[in-house]
């Protein structure tokens, strides 16, 4: 290597060696300085370098934030339109609110009226069952009376059934025909006044009070014994009807239908077979 080449390899990579030959040549100080000047550019620019990227840094955070505070105003808008539809929901909830009081006040005053009226069906069925129990004290004095009432009358009737057979065979007896007058109970049917002589027979009824119903009575019994019972019958059949009281249908139909409705004290219709009697005997 020539001496040219080491000098300039030397000033351009020994500082020391540069320095000493500036010094020689008068510019060290010179040197110094712009080396310093260098030495602060350097460090200026990476200075600058760190700003820009800090100031990239803060741009791109600048960005965000922008983005993130147009994010917020966006989510701000749907709160405050959630809060005005909350407010209005909030409104509508009072008005509902409101309406459901006024409701429970109009049935609690409605409860009160139910109350007050419940109070007065409780008074009034009190009343009621105290006003039952005299019916029902009553209708057991009624049914003890009826009681007395179907006692006397099945006396009576019993009474009327010995004196219209008593009288009935004192009457038969009148004409010539000697014929017990007895009840006749049958399994499925009872006939008060029946006696049996010869070929005569007689089937009858006895009532105090006797109208046309106690004659169908006594058609619908002879009826029955012809059917079931025609044993108990004879060629001539007498139908008898012994009352205390006939009434007027009664004694229209018997004459036609040659019935003989008597009392104690004698023929109220005589039928035409009577006269008859004392030779079918």
């Amino acid at each position: 290597m020539s001496l040219k080449k080491e000098f300039l390899d030397l000033l351009e990579k020994d500082r020391e060696f540069r320095y000493t030959v500036a010094g020689y040549l008068g510019i060290r100080e010179i040197l110094e300085r712009l080396d310093d000047i260098a030495e602060e550019q350097v460090k200026l620019r990476e200075e600058q370098t760190r700003l820009r990227q800090d100031f990239n840094k803060l741009y791109e955070e600048q960005v965000k934030l922008r983005e993130d505070f147009n994010e917020l105003r966006k989510e701000q808008t749907r709160l405050r339109e959630e809060v005005t539809e909350l407010r209005r929901e909030q409104v509508k909830l009072r008005q509902d609110f409101n309406k459901l009081y006024e409701e429970q006040v109009k049935l609690r005053e409605e409860q009160v009226k139910l109350r007050q009226e419940f109070n007065e069906l409780r008074k009034e069925q009190i009343r009621l069952r105290e006003d039952f129990n005299k019916m029902m004290e009553i209708v057991g004095r009624m049914d003890r009376r009826l009681r007395r009432v179907e006692l006397t009358l099945e006396k009576i009737t019993l009474d009327i059934e010995e004196e219209a057979r008593s009288i009935i065979k004192y009457r038969l007896k009148e004409l010539g025909v000697d014929m017990d007058i007895v009840r006749l109970m049958l399994p499925d049917l009872e006939i008060n006044i029946y006696g049996v002589a010869g070929d005569l027979c007689i089937v009858g009824e006895a009532s105090v009070r006797a109208g046309y119903r106690v004659m169908e009575k006594l058609m619908k019994n002879l009826r029955y014994l012809r059917n079931r019972y025609p044993d108990k019958l004879r060629r001539i059949v007498v139908l008898i009807i012994y009352t205390s009281l006939a009434m007027p249908d009664l004694v229209e139909e018997a004459k036609k239908r040659d019935i003989w409705v008597l009392k104690a004290t004698g023929d109220i219709v005589r039928p035409k077979l009577l006269d008859k009697i004392k030779t079918l005997a």
